[in-house]
């Protein structure tokens, strides 16, 4: 087990004076903070002895009804019964991990990709293997390339773990014919797909994007989570499984952790029953889309000659990619010092790579402090510029193949 490049850098950001574009927090000051704690005063005050019990190691059975409603928002058809309600997304994470891996099996991962996935298949010693992605998302012959390789070398893939929509870090959406390509290669090659699909929801063009899972429902575990469209504080997500692999994940969940909360759990089933919360998902668009614009405007004015990046549709992030010779870990002490974070791209790759790479989060800040980071970022990403122009710059021994989203990216 490592620690986590994001978790590093929290005792250093959290000065005021810090203008932080490191973690993916979600503002959660815009909820209706009186309403939602008058909801949870008059659950506990009426309901008490059932709301701090014990509760059932699958989930609350409303909840995952509740749940099913909320996918369906994405196309995706799940029985209750196939629902297993986790502490965040996370955990199943960990439970999924725990139920397929052993020391040395494959886990297919997009490049780059989740740090908490990384992190979870590390700690169970699996080998990942990166597929880079471009504009488009996960690049579909560079997936046939990699399982024919694997192949080859008699190594069997356990699963392709990917964030489809609004990517973390790259901010980057696959698109739906790639969507059927991904699909059918896997089923070519009998991979099972995990699905991680935290911002499906926040997108800032249209209607929501139909989730793999709609599509393959025999071979794609679904991760969902509530951490960003109501409260990460609650750590409610969940699982949708194949039902033989849902009874493994209420056992490896009893094993674990006995039950998720009962409070937290009830608290949203309470939330989604009584509360506009289709319209709260608006607002927060609205508000993600102003800041993302705030981000993207700024970068657009400040940065410097030589450093491209991603425009999502959605979700949190941008992903930057400094000019050649620049290094971004290295840079970020500097970067502090001159009193703006982000998390440097290293943290998303299990092969060393991301060294010129940077993740940017526009959730969390005000515009204005948006616009106040970026400018901060840029004169330091200037210095270092003029470093690598005087002394010349640094060499990435990067691995093969891996791509940063990509040519013509602004």
């Amino acid at each position: 087990m490592v620690p986590s490049e994001i978790r590093a850098l929290f005792a250093m950001v959290a000065r005021p004076e810090v203008v932080s574009l490191a973690g993916g927090a979600p503002y959660v000051s815009a909820l209706p903070l009186d309403a939602v704690g008058s909801m949870i005063g008059d659950l506990v005050a009426g309901r008490g002895a059932e709301v701090l019990q014990y509760g059932s190691a699958q989930g609350d059975e409303t909840l995952r009804e509740l749940i099913c409603d909320v996918m369906a928002l994405e196309g995706v058809q799940g029985s209750a019964d196939d629902v297993v309600v986790t502490v965040g997304a996370q955990q199943a994470l960990d439970l999924i991990t725990k139920i397929f891996i052993d020391p040395g099996d494959v886990v297919l991962a997009e490049a780059p990709s989740y740090v908490g996935a990384l992190g979870t298949f590390a700690a169970y010693q699996a080998d990942v293997v990166h597929v880079p992605l471009d504009e488009g998302g996960l690049i579909p012959s560079a997936l046939r390339e990699t399982l024919d390789r694997l192949r080859r070398d008699g190594r069997r893939v356990k699963f392709l773990y990917t964030v489809p929509t609004f990517q973390n870090p790259a901010g980057v959406t696959l698109t739906a014919a790639r969507r059927a390509q991904i699909l059918e290669i896997c089923a070519e090659h009998d991979v099972l797909i995990v699905e991680d699909n935290p911002y499906g929801l926040l997108g800032f063009e249209g209607e929501p994007m139909r989730a793999l899972r709609a599509d393959d429902p025999d071979r794609v575990i679904y991760l969902g989570s509530f951490s960003k469209t109501i409260a990460s504080g609650l750590r409610v997500g969940w699982v949708l499984a194949p039902h033989a692999v849902r009874a493994k994940l209420v056992l490896a969940a009893e094993s674990a952790i006995l039950c998720p909360s009962n409070f937290s759990q009830l608290a949203v089933r309470e939330y989604l029953l009584t509360q506009p919360w289709r319209e709260q998902i608006k607002a927060f668009r609205e508000m993600y889309r102003e800041r993302r614009d705030a981000m993207l405007d700024a970068l657009d004015q400040l940065m410097p000659d030589g450093c491209t990046w991603t425009r999502p549709a959605g979700g949190f992030f941008v992903w930057l990619t400094l000019p050649e010779g620049l290094d971004a870990k290295a840079m970020s002490p500097r970067a502090i010092a001159d009193r703006v974070a982000y998390v440097a791209g290293t943290g998303f790759y299990a092969d060393g790579g991301g060294r010129r790479n940077m993740r940017l989060s526009y959730c969390f800040p005000e515009p204005h402090r948006i616009r106040e980071g970026v400018r901060r970022l840029a004169a330091v990403v200037e210095k270092e510029i003029r470093l690598r122009d005087t002394f010349g710059g640094v060499e990435h021994d990067g691995p093969g193949g891996v791509h940063t989203p990509g040519p013509g990216i602004v």
